[in-house]
């Protein structure tokens, strides 16, 4: 089996470069001809639609409070709730609060982690904790 000169890899590079140019100034025109996001002209039935990152919507809209927010997060971070409470107060100061004021608060590191986790994809609107139907 005979090994491939180094012409030929030399020709193959040119031809494989003039078509990446041709398909780079191709890409360019569609872009700057068509003046619009491309992205937002998609149906909504696409993968690209906003409601992506939502699984369900919740039916209302709950006012949250540091515990509904413990909850929703759950795997044990709901026994922290009096401490946070008593401590921090505030929902609005929980979703600014740092690791080490959670450190000498003495929640353990998964918590903490969960805790910060959880706080951060909620500021960004990404997770709202789940509204529990009331049951009878």
């Amino acid at each position: 089996m005979e090994l491939v000169s180094g012409e030929a890899w030399e020709v193959f590079g040119e031809r494989l470069k003039v078509k990446m140019g041709m398909a780079w100034l191709q890409l360019q025109r569609i872009i700057t001809k068509g003046g619009s996001n491309l992205i937002s002209t998609l149906p909504h039935s696409t993968p690209y639609s906003s409601s992506r990152f939502f699984s369900k919507s919740s039916p209302y809209v709950v006012k949250v409070g540091i515990p509904e927010f413990l909850n929703g997060i759950g795997k044990g971070v709901e026994s922290h709730v009096p401490k946070l409470e008593s401590e921090i107060g505030d929902f609005q100061k929980l979703l600014v609060t740092r690791t080490l004021k959670l450190k000498k608060l003495g929640i353990p590191c998964k918590h903490r982690k969960l805790i910060l986790k959880y706080t951060h994809k909620y500021r960004l609107g990404l997770w709202r904790p789940r509204v529990e139907p009331i049951k009878a």
